[in-house]
């Protein structure tokens, strides 16, 4: 799927900002660790891929009530929705200077993911951090997606072409205004 910027600027897709605050000393610490063990840019955004996947539960997979939307809250808390874990993938790869945006599926609801613009690559490659379990089975690749969810257009879901370099409105306010994760899903956008 070819993805559409919603911002021209390559610039804005390594940006920090509230949501994706890559400047945070906790989203530095968690990303010179990966990168220890990383020797080139697609080594250091697999390993971070995998960390947000593995090693951050999904709320709804954990049963945690926990909202998380901020990136460096991610980390902390080591939880999040779809969301939130695609904040904090953005954040970790921005911190190492690799390019870096969200971008959304229409399911039942609206899901997060992002795509990863690697040096040499020439185009953006969508990933998705939400976290495996049976029937899911997300893995960071470049060749070919392999996320979350296929849509399937015959229930009317589709792949939104725009990619973002902020969070979409109307997920940041669903996030942001959650007491807890039921109350969340009550909240959760159903189309962009």
């Amino acid at each position: 799927m070819e993805l559409i910027q919603n911002t021209p600027e390559i610039a804005a897709y390594l940006a920090a900002d509230e949501v994706i605050d890559h400047d945070h000393p906790r989203v530095r610490i968690a990303a010179a660790t990966l990168a220890a063990e990383a020797p080139d840019a697609y080594a250091y955004a697999k390993a971070a891929f995998e960390f947000v996947r593995d090693a951050i539960p999904h709320s709804a997979d954990s049963g945690d009530l926990r909202v998380t939307w901020r990136a460096s809250d991610v980390l902390a808390r080591r939880t999040g929705i779809c969301y939130a874990k695609a904040h904090a993938l953005a954040a970790l790869l921005r911190a190492r200077g690799i390019p870096a945006g969200l971008c959304y599926q229409k399911l039942d609801t609206v899901h997060g993911l992002i795509a990863v613009r690697l040096p040499g690559e020439g185009r953006w490659a969508r990933q998705d951090p939400r976290g495996n379990k049976p029937g899911v089975d997300a893995q960071f690749r470049l060749d070919r997606e392999q996320l979350a969810f296929p849509v399937r257009p015959e229930f009317n879901e589709l792949d939104y072409p725009v990619l973002f370099a902020e969070p979409h409105p109307a997920v940041l306010q669903c996030l942001q205004q959650a007491v807890d994760r039921p109350h969340l899903w009550q909240m959760l956008p159903t189309d962009l």
